[in-house]
């Protein structure tokens, strides 16, 4: 008998198989970690009953999607209900019955879009459930995939990617090299958003995290490990951002910039990088 096996600390799916893998490659690197007790395997089959998933409105056309209790990295969704169909932002390891039923229900997904590769996670079953809506990955991360699939993952290239009208995937590195953040500019005729305000809105995933000072964001190349993310890749996420226009900022964690975002970008990656470089003022 094969089973898809799941990591049980990344929520990675790998492709079915008769014996559990070897181990997970998202968590033997640097930017995640095997934990104490050893690499753990489980199925999505064997979750189901365990957690259910959580809705909750963010603000007028955007819903996160969050697994209580949590499986994996324990980050959560976004659901984006654009003119054109509903765009699925970065995905969360549990999938059931009832998610896909909740999620239809507010209208046909039209795309998924992934921010890097620790929420890859059970793409490929994202994508069947929800009719082969394609799933959009970059290139530069193509190497982090462990369960391929021709028909579900499509592949991009270069630094932008539009993925609704008004909804763009920009590819700003950090992170990971294909490391994308998701503009949307939440403008639409739709009476049910009649009060979406048009200002802009960004979706970063953890390519950039919202810190507990909700005014500003942070840069790394890993988290749980604590290592900082360079100067010159940090000022490329800042760039890259510049020509777009956003007031909030959504996280993966459920942390949110409010207002001012873009400002919010330009001030964090000044004092990050002032910190970096030593140029901050003494610490001694």
């Amino acid at each position: 008998m094969t089973s898809a096996y799941l990591c049980l600390t990344c929520g990675t799916q790998f492709p079915p198989a008769a014996a559990r893998p070897d181990g997970c490659p998202l968590c033997l690197d640097d930017r995640q970690y095997v934990p104490p007790g050893g690499q753990q395997w489980t199925t999505l089959e064997a979750e189901q009953g365990r957690h259910h998933n959580r809705f909750l409105d963010v603000e007028p056309g955007v819903v996160a999607i969050a697994t209580e209790p949590a499986l994996g990295i324990g980050q959560q969704a976004y659901l984006i209900r654009t003119p054109a169909g509903n765009v699925l932002w970065d995905l969360i390891a549990y999938v059931d019955e009832a998610t896909i039923a909740r999620i239809e229900r507010l209208g046909a997904a039209i795309a998924i879009a992934i921010s890097h590769p620790h929420y890859y996670t059970t793409a490929v079953e994202w994508s069947r459930r929800l009719g082969g809506v394609p799933v959009h990955l970059h290139e530069s991360d193509r190497a982090w995939v462990v369960r391929p699939d021709d028909e579900a993952l499509s592949f991009w290239s270069g630094d932008t990617l539009p993925i609704a009208p008004g909804a763009t995937a920009i590819r700003t590195g950090g992170h990971f090299p294909g490391g994308t953040v998701l503009h949307w500019d939440n403008s639409s005729d739709d009476a049910e958003m009649r009060e979406a305000d048009g200002a802009g809105v960004l979706f970063c995933g953890d390519i950039l995290a919202v810190v507990a000072d909700r005014r500003w964001l942070t840069f790394m190349y890993s988290y749980p490990n604590q290592i900082p993310l360079d100067a010159v890749s940090v000022q490329r996420i800042a760039d890259m951002l510049e020509g777009y226009r956003f007031d909030r900022i959504h996280d993966a964690f459920d942390r949110h910039v409010d207002a001012g975002g873009n400002a919010a970008v330009r001030r964090s990656a000044d004092r990050y990088i002032a910190h970096i470089e030593g140029r901050a003022g003494p610490t001694i």
